[in-house]
């Protein structure tokens, strides 16, 4: 077998764990390090021996390297924007082993955008041209709901104008801050604005200020759910099917709501009926998946059930959690003990206010 090891060479280990990753990484990081300080094809030597280790391990890492100093070569992993997968690479990171010469960072960190800018084909982005302005609303006293404004904003690239307004936001604020401090965001022209402008040299301190100001006010609330009423609603989609959903209305009536600003959504597609609806057996194990998630998602720990609704052949199972950490690893978990057995996916997104369950909520 040795003899056909050399004639055809030894399969590697698929990447199973953050130690396999590293020890892997280890066994090859002189090459890497070569490529990064030289600038010499890097995606060759590197992204492309890094990148599919990296997907063996979980979809969603992202990268960038370059030299920290003249002898350092620094690696930022990043999950480009995508909540659910920040607290993998954060593991990522925590688990790098010292390596002489390298320096891994977990998101891409804050930088001073005072001397710099981002450039997308013929656009530019800086504190020269950027500033914005918030907008308050009298329900909802914690949105943070922020209004860009750009000078040179051109309707018809506004596609390229949003992502270079955003990556001037990921390294203005550092990727953390930029996906977790902002509720809404909406990028306009200086022609459209409606209040007196703001420096975006100010945007961080301004942040700063409001999340302090939030964490202060809701910190050590807990809910226990035990005792709430629970409601049953009916409604017909378009195409005609029915759809039933169990809601906890009381929970929806809680004047806290922004103390749980997560909301985790996970949505199961099965094999309906004619009407959409599971038969008995699905129905079962749908039950059993979702008292899984209510053993590891625990109210008086900060996760929420708010309910459930069933239509279509989907079931969408909903919780307001504390923190978006949790969630994400316990519903990796689960996808992967049941592949095979339920269809799953699952997101995880900000409406401190829950607006998106107004539906259920009555007049």
């Amino acid at each position: 077998m040795g003899y056909l090891d050399k004639i055809f060479g030894k399969k590697e280990e698929q990447i199973q764990t953050y130690e396999d990753f590293w020890n892997w990484f280890q066994a090859n990081e002189m090459t890497f390090y070569k490529s990064v300080r030289k600038g010499d094809n890097i995606e060759k030597k590197f992204f492309n021996k890094l990148s599919p280790k990296l997907g063996e391990l979980k979809e969603g890492f992202f990268y960038l390297t370059g030299m920290y100093d003249d002898n350092v070569a620094e690696l930022i992993f990043t999950a480009d924007g995508v909540l659910k997968n920040i607290v993998f690479v954060e593991e990522l990171v925590s688990m790098a082993p010292m390596i002489p010469n390298w320096k891994f960072t977990a998101l891409k960190p804050a930088t001073s955008m005072e001397s710099n800018s981002i450039k997308m084909e013929d656009f530019t982005f800086s504190t020269e041209n950027l500033s914005f302005y918030s907008i308050e609303y009298k329900n909802y006293p914690d949105e943070i709901d922020i209004v860009i404004v750009y000078n040179d904003y051109k309707g018809k690239h506004i596609s390229t104008i949003t992502s270079g307004v955003y990556i001037f936001l990921d390294n203005y604020l550092g990727e953390l801050n930029a996906v977790t401090t902002i509720d809404n965001l909406t990028i306009i022209s200086k022609a459209q604005a409606e209040k007196e402008l703001i420096p975006i040299a100010k945007l961080k301190d301004y942040l700063i200020w409001r999340e302090k100001e939030f964490i202060e006010k809701y910190n050590g609330v807990r809910y226990n759910t035990e005792n709430d009423n629970y409601s049953g609603f009916e409604a017909i989609l378009d195409n005609g099917l029915p759809l039933l959903a169990i809601i906890n209305t009381t929970l929806l009536d809680w004047d806290s709501k922004a103390s749980h600003p997560w909301i985790l959504s996970v949505t199961v597609q099965f094999d309906g009926n004619n009407k959409g609806m599971p038969d008995d057996s699905t129905h079962e194990l749908l039950d059993r998946f979702e008292d899984e998630i209510l053993s590891e998602l625990k109210d008086f720990e900060g996760y929420l059930n708010i309910g459930r609704q069933t239509a279509d052949s989907k079931r969408i199972i909903y919780f307001a959690c504390k923190d978006f950490r949790k969630p994400s690893k316990v519903l990796h978990e689960l996808e992967k003990n049941y592949s095979g057995i339920l269809n799953l996916t699952h997101d995880i997104y900000k409406d401190k206010y829950w607006q998106s369950f107004e539906r259920f909520r009555s007049n």
